[in-house]
């Protein structure tokens, strides 16, 4: 027979098993016995004799409705992780095992007995402590592990479903302008950061698509650019791990680019010198990453965690306005714009799965079209136009 004792939770008799897992782990399970403190703890006592007696100790990964919520999102990861990109599987585990399941560990709550106001607490508490965006973001994930649950009977309907969640801040992108990205494409050359801010400056490139970028992705004969490769940073299993993908983020972020002599010319000079560096260092030389844009010297790939941290601190030893690497991005999205190109010719330059992902960022950046509304209310008042009007 396992151990096992009463507790009190809430005005009610809890029965709490302690047992060895089949890996020698000490777990506790509690099972609410429905039975109110007062007056009833002979009744209590017979249910908890009842319950060790019949209690089988539950296999790895077995799932049931009694075990604690953070013991089933910890078997939830396992089940998940084969049916989501490693990047995305990278997440879930950080968000459950650093922020979710603690939470919900210290407060002994089974999955049964979760309901909808112990999530909307969770909430709260981190909302002092994160943006509402994180939040959301913690809401997706147990959402979607209690939609499993739900799917395998385990509960009857999701708790999460009446969770009121945070309202997601709008965002407001931080950008170069164009004198800003000259300086910074000057500053860059003959580091390891010239090819990451140049792609990612003129083409809006995500980091893992700079860093990704292979040479038979460039057609220097028909002068095109295919992204099609990306390169990124994930934990595994507490490893920090590089994570080679022949995939992109999205279907849209698959995308042909036009190769402009200005950048055509300076990949041309990349060649060369990669060229030059595996002949110096000879067996040296690391050909594990032969064919990537971003390599060393000696052949090793820039790593997108170089790239973040070197670009940080080019831009303080430049007196440069600091900016996070994937502002590139977004600078390139508001020269476009400041230059008249359509939005949704920007969606396709980005590789933005849809037209209202980039409306919803740069919106606010398309001063051009405001303008010839400005002129189409002139024409409809009949007010002329003058070559002083400013808006």
């Amino acid at each position: 027979m396992v151990a096992g004792h009463l507790s009190e939770k809430k005005g009610y008799y809890y029965a709490v098993i302690s047992f060895n897992d089949n890996q020698g782990k000490r777990k506790t399970k509690w099972y609410s016995t429905g039975l109110p403190v007062k007056g009833n703890k002979k009744k209590a006592e017979a249910m908890l004799t009842d319950i060790r007696c019949n209690f089988k100790i539950p296999r790895g990964n077995e799932l049931n409705d009694d075990m604690l919520f953070s013991d089933y999102l910890e078997v939830w990861l396992t089940i998940v992780k084969s049916t989501v990109a490693v990047t995305t599987y990278s997440s879930y585990c950080s968000m459950v095992r650093n922020i979710i399941a603690p939470f919900f560990r210290e407060k002994n709550i089974t999955l049964q007995d979760l309901k909808a106001k112990d999530i909307q607490e969770f909430y709260l508490q981190q909302l002092d402590r994160v943006k509402a965006t994180s939040v959301i973001h913690y809401h997706a994930n147990i959402h979607k592990a209690l939609k499993y649950a739900v799917k395998i009977d385990l509960i009857d309907s999701n708790p999460a479903d009446k969770v009121e969640r945070p309202k997601k801040e709008k965002f407001v992108a931080n950008y170069y302008k164009s004198e800003d990205i000259n300086k910074l494409l000057e500053v860059s050359k003959g580091t390891h950061l010239e090819i990451p801010v140049l792609l990612a400056a003129f083409y809006g490139l995500r980091r893992s698509e700079v860093i990704g970028l292979k040479w038979d992705a460039i057609d220097f004969e028909n002068n095109t650019i295919v992204i099609k490769h990306t390169v990124t940073k994930a934990i595994i299993d507490g490893k920090r791990e590089t994570i080679i993908s022949d995939t992109t983020k999205t279907k849209s972020s698959r995308r042909s680019l036009p190769l402009v002599d200005f950048v055509k010319q300076r990949l041309l000079l990349l060649q060369q010198e990669q060229e030059r560096n595996r002949y110096l260092c000879g067996r040296c030389y690391n050909n594990e990453y032969d064919g990537y844009l971003c390599v060393n010297e000696i052949g090793d790939i820039i790593s997108p965690d170089y790239v973040s941290k070197a670009f940080k601190q080019l831009l303080r030893r430049n007196n440069l306005k600091e900016i996070r690497f994937h502002d590139l991005r977004h600078s390139c999205a508001s020269m476009l714009l400041a230059n008249g190109v359509p939005m949704k010719q920007i969606q396709e330059w980005l590789g933005h799965s849809d037209y209202s992902t980039t409306a919803n960022y740069y919106a606010h950046l398309d001063f051009s079209s405001k303008l010839l509304s400005a002129d189409a209310m002139l024409s409809g008042l009949g007010i002329e136009k003058t070559k002083s009007s400013t808006y």
